[in-house]
């Protein structure tokens, strides 16, 4: 995301006219010293920015110098407007920043920024424990320029068994999550979500996509993203709770942890998915200072079975 920073810099720069590393550090979510070797690197860069020392001190722009906006390309436009949509990671100051320069883009590449700024959405979240690295893959320029157009495309994957097909599908929007990059798509088969490293082609129809007209990206992400994690952790263990828990619970658990409502005795109702009786009870075992697991009978019996094992090993 530096390039995105670096950009959100010198439009932050040209709004206020001075700026410090501190008022940086939180308008962007980093660091002073990031901020400050950012400011260094616009001035590398040869973006004409100087420092002045002492109080009233920041940073400048030469002569209040500006960045030609009419000089962007079509492909810098877009880019430049992935990062400001509803669901990126950028803050929303930057975001607010960016959707103003819509106003100033040739009127020919308006529609197409105003395009990327709903065609990606960005959900820092990883699946589970995966360890999967980040990269690049190969065809997510394609996929975003397909969506921004909202042209159809033959798309070849590449199934987890290392099954390949080919189909046509009407490309909706791409999703980073964690590490990996995601297709929505409408199919004939329905709405369906493709990993973007299993993609193995991408080869415009010219046909035009048929969207949904109150399709929401993130929304639609949200569905997905809950669906799955329902479907890998699909067991749910009731159990009350100490109030002072909670937080632990929530740090345990994530998006796995329901609360509910106070009991008669004080404590909270809570809900906690996991994948099998096992698993969540073992997940569960070295919480019993605030947790009293009520069902199902699978899991209390696997926790019985966790502390019998624990006293037989450890007990006097």
């Amino acid at each position: 995301m530096r390039a995105d920073r670096l950009m959100a810099l010198l439009l932050l720069l040209q709004q206020r006219g001075q700026v410090t590393a501190p008022e940086v550090a939180r308008e962007l979510e980093v660091s002073e010293r990031t901020a400050r070797r950012d400011l260094d690197a616009l001035a590398m860069a040869g973006v004409p920015v100087y420092s002045t020392q002492g109080r009233g001190g920041g940073w400048r722009l030469v002569g209040g110098a500006r960045t030609d906006l009419t000089g962007l390309t079509a492909g810098e436009a877009r880019a430049l407007f992935l990062v400001a949509g509803p669901a990126s990671a950028a803050t929303p100051a930057v975001k607010a920043a960016l959707r103003k320069l819509v106003q100033a883009l040739p009127e020919p590449f308006r529609v197409q920024a105003e395009a990327a700024a709903s065609a990606l959405v960005t959900d820092p979240r990883r699946w589970g424990a995966s360890r999967v690295e980040p990269r690049t893959p190969r065809f997510l320029d394609d996929l975003q320029d397909a969506v921004i157009h909202g042209v159809q495309v033959r798309l070849g994957y590449v199934d987890r068994d290392g099954a390949g097909t080919e189909r046509s599908v009407h490309p909706l929007g791409v999703v980073a999550k964690g590490p990996s990059w995601y297709l929505v798509a409408d199919t004939d088969a329905g709405r369906r979500t493709f990993r973007i490293d299993r993609v193995s082609c991408v080869d415009p129809t010219g046909e035009p996509v048929h969207r949904p007209e109150d399709f929401d990206l993130a929304a639609c992400w949200r569905e997905i993203a809950d669906e799955v994690d329902r479907r890998r952790t699909p067991l749910e263990a009731r159990a009350v709770c100490a109030p002072h828990g909670i937080g632990v619970l929530r740090m345990a658990f994530g998006d796995r942890l329901e609360v509910g409502g106070a009991t008669t005795g004080g404590r909270v109702e809570v809900v906690i998915r996991g994948a099998d009786e096992q698993l969540l009870a073992g997940e569960l075992a070295g919480l019993v200072d605030w947790l009293e697991v009520t069902g199902p009978p699978g899991v209390r019996d696997q926790l019985a079975a966790i502390g019998a094992t624990l006293v037989g090993r450890y007990g006097r």
